[in-house]
């Protein structure tokens, strides 16, 4: 089986807080941070994209894996904000770490849940001799309309994983399963600036149903009980919905809350789930089984069961963890961040 050699993050250090949003928009930032439990989200700097992101990430899972970016045999990108609509970030990704010309490289794009949808892709070619090592990245710089809910939520970061031999890794993916349907709850038209939701119904017949959907087709398929699992992960839009998630399924709060990345970093979209794990990966234990269940509007959720090995505590220390980019952090008012974010629009 493969699974994950080497694993890194990215989170800018810039920080725009709920409060500083609402007060532009007379909202009441009490009742803001209530209901999504986002206190305040990472914002990309000027010369920050998801392609840089993406980079960065990977450089810290090269650290971590003790691999040379020429052993990398593939590059997959998913992002929903991929700086050219016409240009792979998956190419300047593997030119970043050394990977051409002998690479397989491709962006995906399925809403929050690419990063994961790169996961299942490197997997099965590493499972089937294909290749040594391979990339699976989610990173995002997400957009979200002024004055919109979004605006407190869609963040920027993301995680990359190094995926390769089970013989080689820190923790190896013992099985993944997805559940995916015509959902429209999430889209952006072409050459449309911001996305557009469908509020509440964001809810339960999408985010709900299918991470439900998914992770009880795990359990029903593999027969484990919670129980079983250290940790589990589930997609972050925000800090409601995978704590009631994992109510609804029965999950002890505690075995989730390592994951909780949202309220300080904000929803990072194909990054989110990713890194959730990545924070978990930073504490688990050799022998700890890790549930993973992503989320991508349109819509579909994937699922994975990870079984940590003795490797993660060798190589945890050759990368930066999670909480050094939480902790890393400059506060930027709204103009500032109007400005990065390129939210003025010149007719």
């Amino acid at each position: 089986m493969a699974g994950i050699v080497g694993y890194g993050v990215y989170i800018p250090f810039y920080r725009i807080t709920a409060e500083e949003i609402a007060s532009v928009w007379g909202e009441d930032v009490n009742r803001i941070v209530k209901g999504l439990g986002i206190q305040e989200k990472a914002v990309g700097g000027p010369d920050e994209d998801a392609a840089t992101i993406a980079v960065e990430a990977a450089r810290e899972a090269l650290r971590r894996g003790n691999v040379n970016g020429e052993d990398v045999e593939a590059v997959y990108v998913g992002s929903e904000s991929h700086p050219y609509a016409v240009k792979p970030t998956s190419s300047i990704v593997a030119e970043a770490i050394n990977a051409v010309p002998r690479v397989t490289a491709a962006d995906l794009e399925f809403a929050c849940k690419a990063g994961t949808a790169a996961m299942q892709m490197i997997n099965g070619m590493v499972d089937a001799g294909q290749i040594k090592y391979g990339f699976a990245i989610g990173a995002d710089t997400a957009q979200g309309r002024p004055g919109d809910a979004l605006e407190y939520s869609a963040a920027s970061g993301g995680a990359a994983y190094l995926i390769g031999s089970s013989d080689e890794s820190l923790a190896v993916i013992e099985k993944t399963v997805s559940y995916t349907t015509d959902t429209p709850d999430f889209w952006r038209r072409p050459k449309a600036n911001y996305p557009s939701h469908g509020g509440r119904f964001t809810g339960e017949p999408a985010y709900f149903r299918h991470v439900m959907g998914a992770t009880k087709m795990m359990l029903e398929e593999t027969g484990y009980k919670w129980d079983d699992f250290a940790y589990v992960v589930f997609h972050q839009p925000n800090a409601k919905f995978p704590k009631a998630v994992a109510k609804k399924l029965g999950v002890p709060s505690e075995k989730i809350q390592q994951s909780l990345v949202v309220p300080v970093v904000g929803n990072t979209y194909s990054g989110s789930a990713i890194l959730g794990l990545a924070r978990v990966l930073d504490v688990a234990k050799p022998g700890d089984k890790i549930l993973m269940t992503s989320f991508g509007s349109g819509a579909g959720s994937d699922s994975f069961i990870f079984n940590v090995t003795d490797k993660i505590e060798e190589r945890r220390p050759l990368a930066k963890p999670v909480d050094f980019y939480i902790n890393r952090k400059v506060y930027i008012n709204y103009a500032q961040y109007v400005k990065m974010r390129g939210k003025l629009k010149m007719s």
